[in-house]
Formats: structure tokens, C-alpha cells, sequence
């Protein structure tokens, strides 16, 4: 039998060498030490001497790669990696409906280039490719661009979607644009109208209305396909103008959905007025949404459409078009409806914003865009993550922008060095240091292999001071007498408080000293040891401020903290460091 040290030691490296695989060869000591008492809290009376045995395993585990520590796992602990592996299975993605009726699975995601994407596409985007990826299937991206008239391609939205799609890392495997297949399109329309299952109407919409709301044919609806074949040339020709005629696909006329009733595939548009920007004035005659779209699933071989539930409506519409093709329908699942609270959704209300000067780009922090998420520093992996586990509910789910950060925090709390930041500065003189003072802080606190900030504190001139800046947000606490802590410095007694400085005078050295009487904990940067810094926040409010001089060194699109005051992403390093906050 063990004796107790030894059975405390095993425990010990059990959990050392699980937290190493769950963090890419590399245990944390705190963590590993925080699941020992977890598991032994009586152990909390002997916690010096077993947090010099974790700080020996972990050294230890953090020697051996990543295979040695699995297999040390295997081989000792099998039933760790088996849980490991059951929980990140639960976690993911429910199976696709009949996936094995298919040699391979395909999906697709169809954005009108109208805009950016935003946040409220990530669903559509990431169950796509994620499905895709887990069946070693095949992911499309299919520009539905078909409308020059009412939602309006812009050109430089093509190249901004596909940049969208590689940084949120679901890089399509094929790519097609819409308006390069109206030749597929008009072949597909003339095989409708010639086998009887189509029409070109010329009604008014407004006597065509009537009748389908009555549950009546119009007399277009019954004209011989010669005649119908003979409108569609009047369409394409330009002997109709815009509005004059329409195909329509036969469907039930009495289906209880009016929507549904011989519903409209085909119609001119001006392209004079409204040329299309990818191929001008080439084609006058466009297709609608449900038939250009239900065509290319077929042809593209999709095998499952994942998309919102607002869209079973089309999902009838295009059943009457399989129908009449002699096609098999894909699986559809149908999401619910995906709310972020305060996020900003609209594409129209973003455009416009745009334009009237509301917004200053797309990637201005206000909005929820992937290109201001992005400079923010939210990033793409805690999008990936947040739409998996919410899954392809067909409920409606709410969620804050909370949700989302809780998954950023996760990546970016190992990865983000910390530094200090002191917003609307204000100058603190202390008085009587008895010596000089360094101060040695982590630049994380689970990784001290990555170094240390440091700092030389030396009192000058008679009264033995130094100077610091300190947060105005810290110095609206400050009270005459009141003992408050410098980070991992020294504990001050306030002295004086003035509108724009404080005076105190040393108190004491320890941080048990600073936790008997309650103090609490300010960051600082000493006077002439930082640079200027401005922080664009989520409503696009500056605080401006200074950062630790060391920040100097940082690289654009890095993520670091500023402790006590919240995640950022660096923009810029010039003379002034430029970061976007993300959260806290």
C-alpha cells in the first residue's frame, strides 16, 4: 500500500499531466493545485507542502512532449482521456438527418453580396462548414446575386465576404456566383414551359392578386405551351418592359398558404436603369430566389440545406419545382431564430449608417460585423464554439453579448500577456521610501516562462519620493488615511487628495500587511516609464491614458490584457499605442 505522500504525489500527476493535454503540453500550476483541493480539502492545512510537490510535477510533466504525457495517461489513467473524449463529443454537433443516403455530404451557404457579413450569419456559416468538415464532406459558398434592382450587389463585397469566411476559418471548397449561370437558369424555365408546368402571366399584380386569393386560375395559367414559349422570347427580346410579365410556377391553387400559390420564378428588370454590376445590361430577365436557388441545390448536388425556419415558407415553394423537375428534395433543417441582445443585425440600418457618416467603416466598433469583431479581437474560434453548442435548435434563442465574450475569455486568458494601462491619469507622489523598491510582475501569472515587467522604484530628493500615474476611476476611491496597495510594490497611507493629484506617504512593504487592513489593490506606472495610449471602446468612445512603456514592443493584432481593466486588441504602435477593447 502507498503511504500517503506517495498516494498525494500520484493524485498530483494525474491531474498535472490531464491539464497539460488539455493545454497543449503545458500544466498550469494553479490549476492543477486548485483540482488537488478540490478533490482533498483537508489537504488545505498542509498547502505549502503541496504546492511544493505540484511545482516539482508540474516542472516535471511540462519536461515531457505531448505524446509522452498522453501516453503516460493511456497507459496509467485510460478512463481520463475516454471522459476527455465522451464530453468534447457531447459537446458537439447532433448527427445530419439520413446522412448515409449520400456517397457525400454537401452544403451550402448563400449570401447576397449586398453588404459585409455580421454576426448574425455566423449560424448559417459555421453549421454549413462544420457538418461539411464532419462528415468529410463538401462546403459551398454561392454568391445569390440575382437582384440589381432591389437588394443590389456591390462588387467589393464579393472579396470582402471570402476574406470573412478565411478568417473565421470555414474556407469554402467550392465557390459559384449566380450571375454567371442565367444561361442554366432560362434553360430550366423553357423545359417548365414547354412540359406545361410553368406560365408566363401578364395580369396586373393587382388582378392577379384577387384571383389567387379567390383560389381562381388566371387565364395566362391555361394558355398551350406554344403560347407560353412564345411570351418567354417577348421577355427576353425586350417586347414586355418591366412589371409586364412574370413566369410563374404551377403549384396547388388552393394550397392553404396563398404565399405558395403559383408563385413567381422569373421577372424583367430594367437593366438600364438598374445594370447589374457584374454583368451590366447582358440580361434583362432575372430569376427569383426560389427558383434560381432550388435549381443550384440540385445541380450542385446539395445534400442538406441548413438554414432559418423563416425559410419553410420556400422550402413548399421549391418542393412544387423537384416536383415537377422529377428531383429528390435535400434534407432541410431549420434553425430557430438566433437574438443577440444589443447586437447590431440589421444589414440595411448598417448600410445606411454607412452612408449618412453614423458609422465611420465597416469594422467600426459599434457594429457586429466580423471586420469590427475582428478588430476588436473577438476571435473567429469563440464564434465557432458559441454557434456549435448552440447548435440547430429549432427554438428560438436569445443570447447577450456576454455569451460570446465568455468563450473569448477562455482563448484569450492563456494566450494574453498582461499590462498595465492607466486611463485619464492622474499624478500620485509618494513620500519617506526607506529604500528603492523592484518590482518584478508576471507577464502571466500561469506562465512565468514568458518573463517579467520590471521596475527599479527609487526615492529622490530630501522628502525620499517617487511618482507614479494612477486611474482617475482609483483615485475618485481615495480617502485621507486610508492604506491603499500598489501592485505587487508597497502599501501607501493617503495623505492629501487634490482635484488633480494625490499625496501619500509609505506605509509598509508586505501584501499580507495590505490584506490585514483591507487595502485595496491599484495598478501604476511610474512617471516617464510609460507612453501614451488611446483604447476605442464598443461604443466608440476614447479613453485615452498611459500604458506601460514596454508595450512599445508589441506587434499590431496582438491580444493583451491591461489588468484590472480589460481584454484588448493592439491596432497600432507608433508614438501612441492604438488598442480596441474587447471585453472584460
Amino acid at each position: 500500500m502507498k503511504k500517503p505522500n506517495e498516494e498525494i504525489k500520484a493524485l498530483i500527476l494525474k491531474f498535472a499531466l490531464l491539464n497539460a493535454v488539455q493545454h497543449d503540453g503545458k500544466a498550469r500550476e494553479s490549476s492543477v493545485m486548485g483540482r488537488i483541493l478540490a478533490e482533498k480539502p483537508q489537504l488545505k492545512a498542509e498547502i505549502k507542502r503541496v504546492a511544493a510537490t505540484v511545482k516539482e510535477v508540474v516542472a516535471y510533466v511540462n519536461r515531457l512532449s505531448l505524446s509522452e504525457q498522453q501516453k503516460t495517461i493511456e497507459e496509467k489513467w485510460p478512463e481520463l482521456l475516454a471522459a476527455k473524449k465522451a464530453e468534447e463529443k457531447a459537446k458537439g454537433l447532433p448527427p445530419l438527418p439520413n446522412a448515409e443516403k449520400y456517397e457525400r455530404i454537401v452544403t451550402r451557404f448563400s449570401p447576397n453580396p449586398d453588404c459585409v457579413l455580421h454576426l448574425g450569419s455566423a449560424r448559417a456559416i459555421v453549421l454549413c462548414y462544420e457538418y461539411a468538415k464532419m462528415y468529410k464532406g463538401k462546403f459551398i459558398l454561392r454568391f445569390e446575386d440575382t437582384d440589381p434592382k432591389l437588394k443590389r450587389p456591390v462588387p467589393e463585397f464579393y472579396d470582402k465576404i471570402r476574406e470573412d469566411l478565411d478568417w473565421l476559418g470555414c474556407k469554402p471548397d467550392k465557390e459559384y456566383i449566380q450571375s454567371d449561370r442565367i444561361p442554366i437558369y432560362y434553360e430550366h424555365a423553357e423545359k417548365l414551359l414547354k412540359n406545361a408546368k410553368a406560365y408566363v402571366c401578364t395580369c396586373t399584380p393587382q388582378d392577379f392578386r384577387q384571383k389567387i386569393l379567390a383560389k381562381k386560375p388566371c387565364p395566362c395559367r391555361e394558355l398551350p405551351p406554344e403560347k407560353q414559349l412564345e411570351r418567354w422570347e417577348k421577355m427576353l427580346n425586350g417586347e414586355y418592359a418591366e412589371g409586364e410579365a412574370v413566369v410563374r410556377v404551377k403549384t396547388d391553387i388552393t394550397h392553404p398558404n396563398p404565399a405558395i400559390r403559383d408563385w413567381p420564378a422569373l421577372r424583367i428588370i430594367d437593366t438600364e436603369k438598374y445594370p447589374h454590376p457584374r454583368v451590366g445590361g447582358k440580361y434583362r430577365v432575372w430569376p427569383l430566389y426560389n427558383f434560381a436557388c432550388g435549381i443550384d441545390d440540385h445541380l450542385m448536388g446539395v445534400t442538406h440545406i441548413i438554414r432559418g425556419k423563416e425559410h419553410l415558407t420556400n422550402q413548399h415553394r421549391q418542393e412544387y419545382l423537384y416536383a415537377h423537375f422529377g428531383w429528390e428534395y435535400p434534407e432541410a433543417i431549420h434553425y430557430g431564430r438566433l437574438k443577440i441582445t444589443g447586437a447590431f443585425l440589421s444589414k440595411s440600418k448598417i448600410v445606411q449608417g454607412i452612408r449618412d457618416g453614423t458609422f465611420k467603416s465597416w469594422d467600426d466598433p459599434r457594429l457586429a460585423t466580423f471586420l469590427a469583431l475582428k478588430r476588436r479581437g473577438i476571435t473567429p474560434e469563440a464564434i465557432r464554439q458559441l454557434i456549435i453548442d448552440v447548435g440547430p435548435k429549432t427554438a428560438d434563442v436569445t443570447l447577450s453579448w456576454e455569451n460570446l465574450y465568455a468563450y473569448n475569455r477562455k482563448i484569450l486568458d492563456p494566450k494574453a500577456n498582461r499590462y498595465f494601462f492607466v486611463s485619464d491619469p492622474v499624478q500620485l507622489t509618494v513620500q519617506s521610501l526607506p529604500k528603492a523598491f523592484h518590482a518584478k510582475l508576471n507577464l502571466h501569472p500561469d506562465y512565468p516562462e514568458r518573463g517579467f515587467r520590471k521596475y527599479r522604484v527609487e526615492p529622490k530628493g530630501e522628502a525620499r519620493e517617487a511618482q507614479f500615474w494612477i486611474s482617475r476611476e482609483d483615485f475618485e476611491k481615495f480617502e485621507v488615511n486610508r492604506v491603499v496597495r500598489l501592485m505587487e510594490l508597497f502599501n501607501i497611507t493617503v495623505r492629501k487628495v487634490r482635484s488633480y493629484e494625490v499625496e501619500a506617504d509609505y506605509h509598509s512593504e508586505t501584501y499580507q500587511e495590505a490584506r490585514t487592513l483591507k487595502a485595496p489593490l491599484i495598478h501604476w506606472i511610474p512617471i516617464n516609464e510609460g507612453m501614451p495610449c488611446q483604447v476605442v471602446m464598443p461604443d466608440a468612445t476614447v479613453k485615452e491614458g498611459v500604458a506601460e512603456k514596454l508595450c512599445k514592443k508589441l506587434k499590431p493584432d496582438t491580444a493583451i490584457q491591461f489588468e484590472r481593466f480589460g481584454f484588448v486588441r493592439i491596432d497600432a504602435v507608433n508614438k501612441k499605442l492604438v488598442a480596441y477593447y474587447a471585453h472584460k
